[in-house]
């Protein structure tokens, strides 16, 4: 198939741009297909030129933003849908599910699944509760991802620590922030690939061994990005060793949480196991990082799929979905009178 492979540059004119998106590009020329990059940055127009001139088989969705709005892509898989283009990940609506990490717990609660306790500080005024709150707390923005706005002083363990925080993220970062509390336990990141037989990988563990005395056990932005910094070379993720039912158990609520948010094809559930047993989701990550050494890949390798079928196994399961609702009925139209 011609298949776009759809990423955002940082900047007009840039020149770059994640490695993943050149990975995912080899990985469809081994599997026979053909194709073609098509980078943007704040150009609607050539945006919208580049997927129908010509108009590929399908897109292969790597768009994060757009401009240099966080939250672009939202628009952008609303306006792959208006384009009737058959595209990896989910739709407009499913993706500002899983930005918003508000309704995403909301969702999680309706279905029963464990997740922290939270209050969310809009820019506004006011504030929004999910259950009376115990120190300490981890702030957080509300919508952006990437580890983005987390750092040391995000741990809190006293209010005005924490409404320094919560200032922060509303002026330097334009987003809500939300404070939950802090899940103290083993981080595990589950794959999952799929939609209506949805499987889950082996979960990957987040190991905070090397980190010094006192520094807080969590995946902030120097642990994830920096590679020198302390908290980066005291941290590594590794392929979980654990007991059968446990690896199970862990598998199961990843499962749940990805169907109860409507992720599509792919996506990365983060949890967290506390000592008396409990598991918590922490993030859910539709359409996540694919980079052939990221969790979700190394996972995916764990599982017999090397990372030329996992990329053709996510064109298939989008194309199956498009393929699908194509055949259903159309929606009528009801006038009420």
């Amino acid at each position: 198939m011609n298949v776009t492979v759809l990423t955002y540059l940082e900047r007009e004119g840039a020149k770059s741009h994640d490695p993943v998106v050149d990975q995912v590009a080899a990985a469809l020329i081994e599997r026979g297909h053909t194709p073609t990059i098509l980078g943007v940055h704040a150009d609607i127009q050539k945006l919208v030129a580049g997927l129908t001139q010509p108009r590929p088989d399908i897109v292969f969705n790597l768009m994060e933003m757009f401009s240099q709005d966080p939250f672009g892509d939202v628009d952008v898989a609303g306006l792959l849908d208006l384009l009737d283009l058959p595209h990896t990940g989910g739709g407009a609506g499913e993706i500002f599910l899983r930005q918003d990490k508000s309704l995403a717990k909301k969702l999680l609660a309706f279905d029963g699944i464990l997740f922290p306790r939270f209050a969310v500080f809009p820019k506004n005024a006011g504030f929004e509760t999910g259950g009376n709150l115990r120190m300490p707390l981890f702030i957080k923005p509300l919508r952006l991802d990437a580890s983005l706005g987390i750092d040391a002083k995000s741990f809190v363990n006293d209010t005005t620590s924490m409404m320094k925080k919560v200032v922060e993220i509303h002026e330097k970062l334009n987003d809500a922030a939300i404070a939950e509390e802090f899940i103290e336990g083993r981080e595990f990141y589950v794959g999952v690939l799929g939609n209506r037989d949805a499987q889950a990988f082996p979960p990957i563990e987040f190991d905070f061994s090397g980190l010094p005395e006192g520094v807080p056990r969590v995946a902030d932005r120097r642990a994830k990005w920096d590679k020198e910094s302390a908290e980066y070379k005291g941290t590594r993720s590794v392929l979980a060793t654990l007991p059968d039912e446990l690896r199970a158990r862990l598998q199961r609520v990843a499962l749940d949480a990805y169907r109860a948010l409507r992720v599509r094809d792919y996506g990365r559930v983060d949890l967290r196991l506390t000592n008396t047993g409990e598991i918590y989701v922490i993030e859910v990550n539709a359409s996540c990082y694919l980079e052939s050494s990221s969790e979700f890949a190394v996972a995916a390798g764990a599982a017999g799929l090397a990372y030329p079928d996992l990329i053709q196994k996510i064109i298939d399961l989008a194309m199956e979905r498009y393929k699908e609702a194509q055949q259903a009925p159309k929606r009528r139209r009801t006038r009420v009178t």
